[in-house]
């Protein structure tokens, strides 16, 4: 890294929502600069934690308003070059200002300018543990993985239990027999636990957890643990792509398709993209892995930028479950469960077996109604219904937090209020009271909060405690239950009717992935599917000739469309306590843009939810059929934009959007 010994002037970035960097002169007896140090310095009133750019001999501000910085907080770059170069790059690309990139790259007590004691030297590597025999197609997989030289992106697609977390983890131990790091990101919190247990079982080194539940201090010497080289896996969640790894020669992604590993809100990165970019720059192989693959990384095998590589059997003995679509016109439903469920639910539990209900919708019900008036309990500050929840006999919005009481009467006068629709705590409340000759545990956000309070939960259906599973989507990824053998779907419908385009394909990932914690040891599994559509051509496809079938054609329909993978978007979001300011905004940004253009613009138009948390909400989309054609225009554009002023208004730009609301 370069260094000098008598700066001129020092430009640093600083975590303020300005696309720009601020020069400041060198203090007295400063250290020698490196690029990448963190500094503190006089920001108006406050005093700011920045990090050093560049160091520079002129400047476009006057002399007498630069000052001077107070101090430099690290005694070496704190981001070395590669990481340095990584948070550039995402700056540019999602066009996000840089100071708060770095800042978002770093831990809390980092950002405060804490320095954090340095961890223990946790032991030399011991070996390995057994690993379990692979088979033909594990191996294969393996072998190709370990053959490879450089940047090398693999897209492992197996169905689910083909075993691809023991090919990772005999990629992984070749990795440590050689002293080298590897970097493991999941796509949620709630995975890590039974993540963390796989690996520290296999293997005797020391290993670092990175996710936004830890506690400040303790993220932060994880975070340095791996940044000394002391730690040689790190598994975390998307924020941990920016974590500094000296000795990086592996990444992998676990469920690469996962919606969590990008960041919704703020900084709205994929983690999975900047991954490749990281190996790219570390020249390293990646893995991607997943049993039901987003669209856009299987458009990159098809196009031979990944090597595809696929695991079609079950590990072991474990066949895959089948699948009974269960057709609900007409039926008379309990707590939205047909009798044909009920029955066939019977049947299993009578066995001896666990069955798993899935319902993607927490609470007790989605609303409450008036059964006088119609009224229904809506946010007011979202367009929104409130969701009941009984046990707290609270509505709760899932948009903005707002929660109140259960009005004792309507506006009307009627104290007939009822609950609208199912939610995982109404359908425990009523299979405890029809099948109570079995225990039921309800899995989701709600039932979870607290410490341990997941694992314990999990821990308690593997020693069989539990014979009945209700949850949302927690209950559908990674988890390993051998004595589920009934997989419930309770409503398909939702997926199959979004006006997303991606719709589809998150139906397909979900309906695989809950189907998956069925059949996965030596018992038969059944998935039964609810539906009022039976003979959607989607979902048939999608049972009888599986995922990757189903998503080659869905891919086809994409094409036909010219939407994602297959064109590239840009969603302008602009937000105001005003009705009328965000629509105004937009249009006055797209005004800016010069025609004819190779960029298509479609708006400003309402959000789908035009009001959240009190704001009326707007979109403007940019779409082109090349990466290249929508960054050039972004990149000048976006500087006129931000000449544009609105009092109290919002605006972001996202890029690579998963969600268009």
């Amino acid at each position: 890294m370069n260094t000098q010994p008598s700066p001129s002037i020092l430009r640093i970035a600083l975590p303020v929502p300005l696309r720009k960097t601020f020069d400041y002169l060198p203090s007295a007896h400063m250290p020698l600069l490196q690029v990448g140090m963190r500094v503190l310095v006089p920001f108006g009133r406050r005093r700011l934690v920045g990090i050093l750019i560049e160091v520079a001999q002129e400047t476009t501000c006057a002399p007498d308003k630069l000052k001077p910085i107070i101090a430099v907080l690290d005694e070496t770059a704190l981001f070395p070059p590669l990481i340095f170069k990584l948070c550039l790059w995402a700056s540019h690309y999602y066009h996000y200002p840089l100071g708060e990139v770095f800042s978002a790259a770093m831990p809390t007590q980092l950002r405060q300018g804490k320095t954090p004691k340095t961890p223990d030297k946790g032991t030399i590597p011991a070996h390995t543990a057994l690993h379990l025999t692979l088979n033909a197609e594990q191996d294969a997989a393996l072998k190709e993985i370990n053959n490879a030289q450089g940047f090398k992106p693999f897209l492992l697609e197996g169905i689910t239990g083909s075993g691809k977390t023991e090919v990772y983890l005999q990629a992984i131990a070749r990795m440590i027999q050689q002293n080298q790091q590897v970097l493991v990101l999941i796509p949620e919190i709630n995975l890590t636990p039974q993540t963390v247990s796989r690996f520290t079982a296999r293997f005797k080194v020391p290993i670092v957890v990175l996710h936004s539940n830890l506690g400040d201090k303790d993220r932060a010497i994880a975070w340095q643990s791996a940044a000394l080289g002391i730690a040689l896996i790190v598994i975390g969640t998307r924020s941990a792509i920016f974590t500094p790894l000296p000795h990086l020669k592996l990444i992998i992604i676990d469920e690469e398709h996962d919606l969590s590993f990008k960041q919704q809100d703020g900084f709205r990165y994929c983690a999975r993209d900047l991954a490749l970019k990281r190996a790219q720059l570390e020249a390293c192989p990646i893995i991607l892995g997943s049993a039901t693959p987003s669209f856009e990384s299987l458009q990159n095998a098809r196009m031979g930028r990944f090597q595809h590589l696929m695991i079609t059997l079950r590990a072991g003995n474990a066949q895959l479950p089948s699948f009974d679509i269960i057709d609900i016109r007409k039926q008379k439903l309990q707590q939205g469960l047909s009798p044909l469920l009920l029955k066939k639910m019977q049947y299993h539990l009578e066995q001896g077996n666990q069955v798993l209900v899935f319902i993607n919708r927490r609470g007790y019900a989605p609303t409450l109604i008036c059964h006088d008036c119609g009224w229904v309990a809506e946010c007011t500050h979202c367009d929104a219904r409130l969701t009941y929840h009984k046990i707290k006999n609270t509505l709760f919005c899932h948009h903005c937090d707002q929660q109140t009481r259960v009005p004792t009467h309507c506006v009307c006068g009627s104290t007939d209020i009822v609950p609208l629709g199912q939610g995982t705590q109404r359908i425990e409340a009523w299979l405890n009271d029809h099948l109570p000759n079995y225990k039921t545990v309800r899995i989701d956000r709600d039932s979870t909060r607290g410490k341990n309070k997941l694992p314990q939960m999990l821990e308690a259906v593997q020693q069989g405690e539990y014979q009945i599973l209700v949850g949302t989507q927690m209950l559908a990824k990674g988890h390993h239950f051998p004595r589920v053998t009934l997989v419930a779907i309770l409503d398909a419908d939702q997926g199959l009717l979004s006006a997303d385009f991606r719709a589809a394909e998150r139906l397909g990932q979900l309906i695989i992935q809950v189907a998956g914690r069925a059949g996965r040891a030596s018992l038969a599994g059944t998935v039964a599917i609810q539906t009022h559509h039976p003979d959607h051509p989607l979902l048939l496809q999608l049972i009888q000739q599986g995922y990757h079938t189903f998503a080659e054609t869905a891919l086809e329909e994409r094409l036909q469309a010219g939407l994602p993978p297959f064109s590239y978007m840009a969603l302008l979001r602009a937000e105001s306590v005003l009705e009328e300011d965000p629509i105004t905004f937009l249009q006055q940004a797209r005004a800016l843009i010069s025609e004819p253009t190779l960029v298509q613009i479609l708006g400003p138009i309402p959000a789908p939810m035009q009001r959240k948390q009190g704001h009326y909400r707007a979109h403007l989309l940019l779409q082109a059929k090349t990466r290249g054609d929508l960054q050039r225009l972004l990149t000048v554009w976006l500087l006129q934009v931000e000449t544009l002023t609105h009092k109290g208004l919002r605006w972001s730009v996202d890029i690579d959007p998963q969600s268009l609301s």
